[in-house]
């Protein structure tokens, strides 16, 4: 779905995230970053998308990666996700889904014979110089810290 590539430079964002604190690209600058898109707060996809990144955030901080996730929900609910799941990351409340739609993660989607609007499951690894390393556009939810660490091997 995106229209990114692998050595594109990441697209600048500014949003806030669950604690109203404005975060950016420019904040992981000389960083490796995972920034995730997922489609919302505490369905069953993304719960175990999101657990397995925090599962392995030791193993990612030690490899010199910081995790974001990205959704359209709300501060509120990004806020009460993570303290049910004692997220060790930030999430972006994208609510206005500018992020999304740079990032060419927002279009339309089939579910049960039903079109619809929304967010492509989606994961960048962007460099310590803003360059995209890698995406995920198949993640295996359940499995996707293994995933990503698998493909630095």
């Amino acid at each position: 779905m995106t229209h990114l590539n692998i050595g594109d430079r990441a697209p600048f964002f500014s949003e806030h995230n669950q604690n109203n604190v404005l975060l950016s690209l420019d904040d992981y600058t000389h960083k490796k970053l995972i920034l995730y898109f997922y489609p919302k707060d505490n369905t069953p996809g993304c719960t175990a998308e999101s657990c397995s990144l925090n599962n392995n955030y030791k193993t990612f901080q030690n490899e010199g990666f910081h995790i974001l996730g990205v959704s359209p929900d709300d501060q509120k609910s990004h806020l009460k996700f993570i303290n049910k799941y004692s997220f060790d990351f930030d999430l972006i409340a994208d609510i206005e889904k500018k992020i999304c739609k740079s990032y060419g993660v927002w279009g339309l989607k089939k579910f049960m014979g039903r079109e619809y609007m929304g967010v492509h499951r989606t994961t960048f690894i962007i460099n310590q110089d803003q360059i995209i390393d890698k995406i995920f556009t198949k993640v295996n939810t359940k499995n996707h810290a293994e995933q990503i660490l698998e493909s630095y091997k």
